[in-house]
């Protein structure tokens, strides 16, 4: 009997003010999406980072004579160079690729742009050594020792490249976490300003609940669930905008990036669903309690 009490009154509640709470699950709706965007961010860099790190490679690309006049790298300084790379502890294996070979490599990976091939010469194209390493996160060193050495024209290090690409998705990442903060602070406004309305609509039958025994916690539960419920909404509509989004745009969106940007798949929403539902509940009742508390002395 009890338990059907409090539900029927949270029920009321939230249809007294409908326009409110509907205002309330769209912008905890909104913040939960974009704090799930923001997760979703996360995974997707600690996807790239296991996908690319571990191929990362430092090219030591060589200078004009060593390119032209040493192909098979057999003459110092290229055979300098790659004996001392193939003894250095840092280095898990050593590629020599000549000019024709890296024209050959150029043909394929330009392929679908047959002008740009066709205006390119083998002379323009250094011959290099491909350096993997055992512990790519370690390529700057790598970088200090040989950029200097003779025969060498300059050093390509991947990871640098790496590293400022997921700084750009980290700023995206940031700028999404402070959109969500933001909505997540009217959430909160909202939240509370409608448990007060609710309180204040009830309180001549609150009174009354009071004066025949019961409880200051009864009473107030019915409003703290009104919140917890409109925050589960919010979620609920959150989570399917995600799934949503990611067929709508997010997946043609990514795939001009040509795999370099793995596809957000649902399995990862399904993986953050439970942490912003977490969320959404702990906001909501939280809120909900500390506005009873401050603002309602039934």
């Amino acid at each position: 009997m009890r338990a059907s009490f409090v539900f029927s009154e949270v029920f009321t509640g939230l249809r007294r003010n409908i326009t409110m709470t509907i205002a309330m699950i769209i912008t905890t709706a909104i913040s939960l999406g974009m704090l799930g965007g923001g997760l979703l961010i996360v995974r997707t860099i600690d996807k790239m980072q296991v996908n690319y790190m571990a191929d990362v490679e430092v090219s030591l690309y060589l200078t004009q004579d060593v390119s032209a006049n040493d192909k098979s790298c057999t003459q110092d300084p290229c055979r300098g160079l790659l004996a001392d790379l193939n003894s250095n502890p840092a280095v898990e294996s050593v590629v020599f690729e000549n000019r024709d070979q890296a024209y050959e490599r150029f043909k394929k990976l330009f392929q679908d742009n047959p002008i740009l091939v066709q205006s390119a010469r083998p002379e323009a194209l250094p011959a290099s050594l491909q350096v993997k390493l055992k512990d790519p996160s370690r390529s700057d060193v790598i970088t200090q020792e040989y950029a200097t050495r003779p025969g060498v024209s300059r050093v390509d290090d991947q990871k640098q490249f790496l590293d400022r690409f997921f700084g750009v998705l980290g700023g995206v990442r940031d700028g999404t976490f402070v959109i969500a903060l933001i909505q997540a602070l009217a959430a909160l406004l909202l939240i509370s300003n409608t448990v007060q309305i609710s309180a204040f609509t009830r309180r001549t039958e609150v009174g009354i609940m009071r004066l025949v025994g019961a409880t200051r916690w009864y009473t107030q539960l019915p409003f703290l669930l009104e919140a917890v419920v409109t925050g589960v909404i919010g979620w609920a509509i959150a989570v399917g905008g995600l799934i949503a989004a990611k067929f709508a745009f997010i997946d043609r969106i990514l795939s001009v990036t040509g795999g370099i940007i793995p596809n957000i798949q649902v399995l990862d929403v399904i993986v953050v669903a439970p942490w912003l539902l977490l969320a959404s509940i702990i906001i909501s009742a939280t809120t909900g309690y500390l506005t009873l508390r401050l603002y309602v002395r039934h």
